[in-house]
């Protein structure tokens, strides 16, 4: 696994911004993506579900979410996928980050953060891991399969 923008199998950039950062526990599913350094993505809301994070569309935030760029090739886009509950729990999309580049993302649905708090300074950090999570968002949360 793994790609650079020189690879045959390169399929783009890859915006994460919850377990799957440096440090976080997940990040290890990145295999061998290149970190291709950190950015912001406008348009969005970060909320703290507890033991990770959902980014849901907000035309109007006040402030563009942090989080950490990864090249990636195909195989690893589906694993990655596979591990955010694709379709069910996340949907993945294309989105321009603040400097101009594409970048695919996670996102949730509204429904699902409706009791969470929103994280307002746009970053999430494992720390944040330890607060309880809402137990009316857990519950809109359903385990993911492998």
């Amino acid at each position: 696994m793994g790609g650079t923008n020189g690879a045959p199998d390169y399929v783009g950039l890859v915006f994460v911004y919850g377990t799957l950062k440096r440090g976080e526990r997940s990040h290890g599913l990145l295999g061998d993506a290149a970190f291709e350094g950190t950015a912001l993505l406008s348009g969005l809301e970060l909320y703290n579900l507890g033991p990770f994070p959902m980014a849901i569309c907000n035309p109007q935030a006040s402030r563009p979410i942090s989080g950490e760029l990864y090249s990636i090739t195909a195989q690893e886009l589906q694993a990655l996928d596979r591990f955010e509950g694709v379709p069910r729990l996340y949907r993945r999309e294309l989105r321009r980050l603040s400097d101009g580049r594409e970048a695919w993302v996670y996102l949730g649905k509204p429904r699902q953060v409706r009791f969470a708090p929103v994280l307002s300074n746009g970053c999430w950090s494992g720390s944040d891991h330890n607060q309880p999570t809402p137990l009316s968002a857990a519950s809109t949360l359903r385990p993911v399969s492998s």
